[in-house]
């Protein structure tokens, strides 16, 4: 059962969007970049007010480095569909379970992004969560 209502084109561009951002991470990586998207869907704070689509969630205004240099635009291939599936399922993992931020420094995880406390990296991707007293709805749980 899907945490977030969907079309198979919402899946495509989530799809294209695990690919562009996180490809070279592997299978796991994209499941990440799918958990931060899911959840910025379903959290409804910070800056993803609002936010309740794929499509709004992958193209709001520099959410996504991929999106606004151009990777964004290769098409999805199966493997990444069937990863996109997992994500609007609610399959989370870690670091990214309650994840709302990610990113990929030239150096070392700094300890916050956005005021958010750093909880792990993977690979080359920091990833950080908001405190439950400012989102607490990423932390309900499916």
């Amino acid at each position: 059962m899907a945490v977030v209502k969907h079309t198979e084109s919402d899946l495509a561009l989530l799809a294209r969007l695990l690919r562009a951002e996180a490809e070279g991470e592997g299978e796991k990586g994209m499941l990440l970049v799918g958990n931060v998207g899911i959840n910025r869907i379903r959290a409804n704070c910070s800056d993803f007010r609002g936010i309740r689509t794929i499509p709004q969630m992958i193209f709001q205004p520099h959410a996504f480095e991929a999106v606004t240099k151009g990777y964004f635009y290769q098409r999805a291939r199966e493997s990444e569909k069937r990863l996109a599936r997992r994500s609007v399922r609610g399959e989370r993992h870690w670091p990214a379970k309650f994840g709302l931020w990610y990113f990929r420094p030239p150096a070392d995880c700094p300890p916050q992004w956005y005021n958010q406390p750093f909880v792990g990296r993977y690979k080359l991707h920091c990833f950080y969560e908001p405190t439950a007293e400012t989102c607490e709805n990423i932390y309900n749980t499916f």
